[in-house]
Parts: structure tokens; C-alpha cells; sequence
């Protein structure tokens, strides 16, 4: 038996500030460095700007200002004023602030007193000023402790808070702020509120027509199947359209001005709802698959005191929208039923082309459900072999388990450059599927192909997403493939799949590019590895004289015992993004269409571009 002993001396308090930095994902979710919408950075900056929005949802400040720069992070609003007395209670006491009165907030996104308490205790340098009644206060932390607070003296500066915060490196190792995600959240933000300007940097985000513009910016006019659909009620919103070339589903769902990435009760009963009105309103039991094809839509409701799954709110779980309202389910399921039903009995032509619509995916489903079937049996079959994927544990054995945030799937090029990132990986979180050969240019080709191709059987498979991305297995999905000619044509071949017919896997931010080092250099005391000419030549400099330099020719080449730093706490992930200024459809069609002089001249440009920064 152990003589370990446990005693009092065993049992210890942490204080609040020591648990968040303790344990960061119960507050923040995961860490990472900036490549995904969902690191910690950003629930950082999301955290203050929710008690901004909620002084705009309650009648107070119609601006607020952003600046990043030099990974310091500056939130003004021009709201009520945080009450001078309670300047550092509200971002130092755990479970103080004002949305717990609801006379205060009263459809508010935060609502248990922790978001600015994990920014300040995940920061090395936060200051919160507060200014109202022509009077104003300061107080200073770093990593949570207080280190200077000012008394309350006169001041001109108009009424409001402004919080300044550097994230931790402690905490957030190499991380950078992205403007492509801090910008795409200011703009949810004022599609959900609008009537607010963010000025982010000296760029505004306003929208007049919410929801309506979320969808109109998001897609391509010639997209879209038919003019959005634009329902509003008292605590609801709703935007609906179908895409011309889009094969599956797509959300955008929203509770008290909260991106619930991960859906919940609130999208359940819309999707829901969406099937019953239709079914009605034509007097035909469609299929829910063949309704929901290639809608794009959004929903925004408001409810009491809402009880989300985690603290990063990215799943309602309330089932009751408070006070004496009705249940989530009913209140949403009336507002559809009423709202969508009068509208398309108002506009014979869209409902006409909905219903053309419908027949054309029950059409297409039929052709392909014997196909489908025998693609199943294969995926199956290939599975219970593992032949192609080599799950992780949080899903192993269970294709239906939810997505767990930190589940990553490597897609990989041969057996060599699998074997080292199998080796390698963390076995909870990480899972490696293997591709033989290139994949199958299927620009033009319709979804049939994905059934037919058993790389693409078996990849969607893996990733279950054939009927929605709602069922997505892994957060985060990887190409890792190596840095020459052959690994970049796989990863535009795969970017084109996804883009064809699972785009909101691209926009949603799940997709990216595994970085691995060009370079390792090294004496008999150090190692560094290279990432770029840039770094290879400071590494030269600094581990002088004449240290030995490997070139890495593919990733079989680097072993499992080297790997693992790549993949593991330092690596490097570029997120794949859709380029606002042109389509899907104009992407592919540039990209993998026929050779065009358009893209030669693209091509030759940008091949002196890189020679040029090469010889530098």
C-alpha cells in the first residue's frame, strides 16, 4: 500500500484569479495562438465587448471603438458607466456585476459576473477606467492582481468604460491577432444590433438591415435562388434564402447577440420548424433533407436569463425563453409557421421556386440512394479495417459523439508522412487520415462524385458531415502535406472539395494548413527549426560558426521524436479563408477551371514575387 500521506496540509483554496489561470478552459475554452476564430485571444476581446453591446442593448452609447496593435487590445464605449464604487469589484470578485439585476440588463449575453474577471486574470497588463457624472476612476492589474486604483476625481471625457488588456504570453504562447476574425465578429455584432457603429481601427461596421445584410455579404447576388426572406418579431429574427450551387445546409444562429456556433435548442426547433411550415404550406410530406438542401439562413432570438453549455456560449441549452413566454420550441415554431406561411402566400413566384427546388433534391437524393448505400457499406467496411483513419479517443468507436473543440483530423499524403504524424500525435485529441495518391480534381462535378470517389466516401465519412455540418466529428480539420509542388497541388485539390460541396467548413473556420519547418539547424547545444530563408539565415547567425543544416524534402523525412513539437503546444496553422471579393463559384473557376492567360499571368506574377523574397 501507498504511504503517501494526505492530510490537512493536502487541502488548499485557490482564489479566483489563481483557478482561471489554473484552469483557463473552463472560462476562455481553448488556448491556441490566434489561427482559429475560437482561441482564447478572441473570447478575451469577446468578453469585454459583450458588456459594451449589452450598455448598447439597454439604450446606452451608440459607438464603440477598437484598437489592436502591437497585441495590446483598447475597448471603448460610451455606455452608462461602470458605478465609480464597484470600478474594481466587477473585474476582480468573482459572480459581482450588474446583470444580475435584471431591472439593470435584462436580455443580457453575460449573466454570471466571470467573462471580465478571466480577461483580467489571463492578462499581463489590464486597466479598466470608468467615467460618468463628469467624474472618473482607474485600476491597474496584472494577471489579476491589483497594482494601482485611482480615487475618484473630476473629469471632461464623456460617459462611459474603457478597458485596456495585453493577453498573457504566459498564458497565449506566439499568438497574433487576426483581423479577418476579429472583423467578421464586429460584423455579427452590428448585424444583430442595428443603429450601433464599431470603429475597429479607423474601419466602421454599421448594418441597417440585420440579419438580411448577415446573408447578403456572405454570399454572391447571383448565388442566391431567390431575394432574402426577412421576418422580424419582438425577440426574434430570421433570414432565409437558397443557394444556386450549395449542396448542404448552412446556419448562422444567434441568441442574445451570441454567436452559438454550436447551435442548441433554439436551432433545433428552427430547423424544425422550417420542414413543418413547408410541408404545409405545399401540402406534401417532403423530405426534411430535400426542404433543407441548400438553405442559408439565420436566426436570432432574445430570452431571459439564457443557459448556455459552456462559458464560451456557443451552445444554447435553455429550453423556456423566460418570464411568461412560451417554451424556445413553441415561441420559435409560431413565429415560423405564422411569418414564413404569410409570406409565401404573398409571393407566389419564391414559392414556386422552393418548391421547384425541393423536387430537385428529392430527385437527386433518389438517383443517388443506391450509390449512397453502397458507399456507406465501403466507408463502413474501410473503417472496422482501419484503413484509412486512425480515430482519436474522444471519438473512437462512436461516429455520433459531439464535437469535442479540441478534435483535430490530419489529412496526410503516404504512408511515411502518416506514420510520423500517428506516432507523433496526441492520441485523445488528434486523429490522422490517410490519402493514397491525389485526390480527384472535382471542379464542375456534381455531389454524386463524392459517393462514387472512395477517397471522398471515405473523408466524409470521417468527418460526418453528409448531411450537415452540425454533425462535424472534429473542430479543427488540417492538410498536412508536404511544402513542394506535388503537397501544394493535394492542398488546392482539397481546398476544391470542400469549396464545391462543403464550403461552410471553410467559412465556418474549421479548415487549415499544417506550417512544418523548411530547416533544422543545430550545433551540440541547440536546435532551431526554420520556417522560412528569413529564419534559416538568423539561425545561422546566431548558433555560429558553421552549424549543421538539414533540409526537410517532405514531411516522411522528419521523425516521430521531432515531430511532435510541430503538431503539439508550438504549432503552426495557417486557417484557410474565402476571399470576400469573389464567389465560390469564381474562385473554382479561376483556380481549377480550364488554363486561362488570367492565370498564367496570375501564376508568373506571383512565382517572381516569391523568387524575389527568396533572394532577399
Amino acid at each position: 500500500m501507498s504511504d503517501t500521506k494526505y492530510t490537512e496540509d493536502n487541502i488548499r483554496s485557490l482564489d479566483w484569479k489563481e483557478h482561471i489561470r489554473m484552469r483557463p478552459g473552463m472560462y476562455i475554452g481553448k488556448l491556441g495562438d490566434g489561427s482559429s476564430a475560437d482561441d482564447g485571444i478572441y473570447i478575451l476581446l469577446k468578453e469585454v465587448l459583450d458588456n459594451s453591446i449589452d450598455e448598447f442593448v439597454m439604450g446606452a452609447g451608440r459607438t464603440i471603438e477598437i484598437r489592436i496593435k502591437d497585441k495590446v487590445v483598447k475597448v471603448r464605449d460610451f455606455g452608462r458607466g461602470i458605478p465609480l464604487g464597484k470600478v474594481v469589484d466587477v473585474v476582480s470578485k468573482m459572480n459581482t456585476g450588474g446583470k444580475y439585476d435584471s431591472r439593470a440588463f435584462k436580455k443580457s449575453v453575460g449573466l454570471n459576473g466571470v467573462g471580465t474577471k478571466a480577461v483580467n486574470a489571463l492578462s499581463s497588463f489590464f486597466k479598466v477606467e470608468s467615467h460618468r457624472d463628469n467624474q472618473s476612476k482607474f485600476a491597474e492589474f496584472s494577471q489579476g492582481e491589483l497594482k494601482e486604483e485611482s480615487g475618484v476625481e473630476q473629469s471632461s471625457k464623456r460617459k462611459g468604460t474603457k478597458v485596456t488588456f495585453i493577453p498573457d504570453e504566459v498564458i497565449f504562447k506566439n499568438y497574433k491577432y487576426r483581423n479577418e476574425y476579429v472583423e467578421k465578429m464586429l460584423r455579427y455584432y452590428v448585424y444583430l444590433n442595428p443603429g450601433l457603429t464599431i470603429d475597429f481601427n479607423g474601419e466602421k461596421f454599421l448594418s441597417e438591415n440585420g440579419l438580411r445584410d448577415l446573408l447578403e455579404d456572405n454570399m454572391a447576388q447571383e448565388d442566391m435562388l431567390y431575394p432574402v426572406i426577412h421576418l422580424r418579431g419582438d425577440d426574434i429574427e430570421v433570414a432565409i434564402t437558397h443557394s444556386k450551387t450549395q449542396y448542404s445546409e448552412e446556419y448562422h444562429s444567434f441568441v442574445n447577440g451570441q454567436n452559438t456556433t454550436q447551435g442548441g435548442t433554439h436551432l433545433a426547433a428552427y430547423r424544425e420548424s422550417l420542414v413543418k411550415t413547408i410541408r404545409e404550406f405545399y401540402g406534401k410530406n417532403y423530405d426534411s433533407s430535400d426542404i433543407r438542401k441548400s438553405i442559408v439562413s439565420a436566426i436570432s432570438i432574445k430570452v431571459m436569463e439564457p443557459v448556455f453549455e459552456s462559458q464560451t456560449k456557443t451552445k444554447l441549452g435553455s429550453t423556456d425563453m423566460g418570464g411568461e413566454l412560451p417554451t424556445v420550441r413553441t415561441y420559435i415554431n409560431d413565429f415560423v409557421k405564422t411569418n414564413l406561411d404569410n409570406f409565401l402566400h404573398k409571393n407566389p413566384p419564391v414559392a414556386e421556386l422552393i418548391q421547384r427546388k425541393i423536387l430537385t433534391a428529392e430527385r437527386e437524393r433518389k438517383e443517388l440512394s443506391g450509390i449512397r448505400k453502397l458507399a456507406k457499406d465501403r466507408a463502413k467496411k474501410a473503417n472496422l479495417h482501419n484503413k484509412k483513419l486512425r480515430d482519436c479517443r474522444v471519438h473512437l468507436g462512436d461516429t455520433k459523439k459531439e464535437r469535442n473543440l479540441e478534435s483535430t483530423l490530419f489529412i496526410t499524403e503516404g504512408d511515411s508522412a502518416s506514420g510520423s504524424i500517428t506516432k507523433s500525435r496526441d492520441v485523445n485529441t488528434q486523429a490522422v487520415f490517410s490519402l493514397k495518391g491525389k485526390p480527384l480534381n472535382c471542379y464542375g462535378l456534381t455531389k454524386k462524385i463524392v459517393y462514387e470517389n472512395e477517397e471522398f466516401n471515405l473523408l466524409q465519412a470521417a468527418l460526418n458531415i453528409e448531411e450537415s455540418i452540425e454533425d462535424l466529428r472534429y473542430n479543427n480539420i488540417v492538410i498536412a502535406t508536404d511544402a513542394d509542388v506535388d503537397g501544394m497541388h493535394i492542398r488546392l485539390l482539397l481546398i476544391t472539395f470542400f469549396l464545391q460541396f462543403f464550403p461552410e467548413v471553410i467559412k465556418e473556420g474549421h479548415l487549415y494548413i499544417l506550417q512544418t519547418p523548411l530547416f533544422r539547424v543545430r550545433n551540440k547545444k541547440k536546435t532551431i527549426y526554420c520556417y522560412s530563408e528569413e529564419e534559416r539565415r538568423n539561425a545561422m547567425e546566431e548558433l555560429k560558426p558553421k552549424p549543421e543544416i538539414t533540409r526537410f524534402k517532405g514531411l516522411g523525412e522528419i521523425s516521430p521524436d521531432e515531430f511532435v513539437h510541430f503538431i503539439g503546444e508550438d504549432i503552426r496553422l495557417d486557417p484557410v479563408m474565402l476571399d470576400k471579393q469573389m464567389s465560390i463559384e469564381e474562385l473554382l473557376k479561376f483556380y481549377m477551371g480550364k488554363n486561362t492567360p488570367d492565370r498564367q499571368e496570375f501564376i508568373i506574377e506571383n512565382l517572381k514575387v516569391e523568387l524575389d523574397t527568396v533572394e532577399e
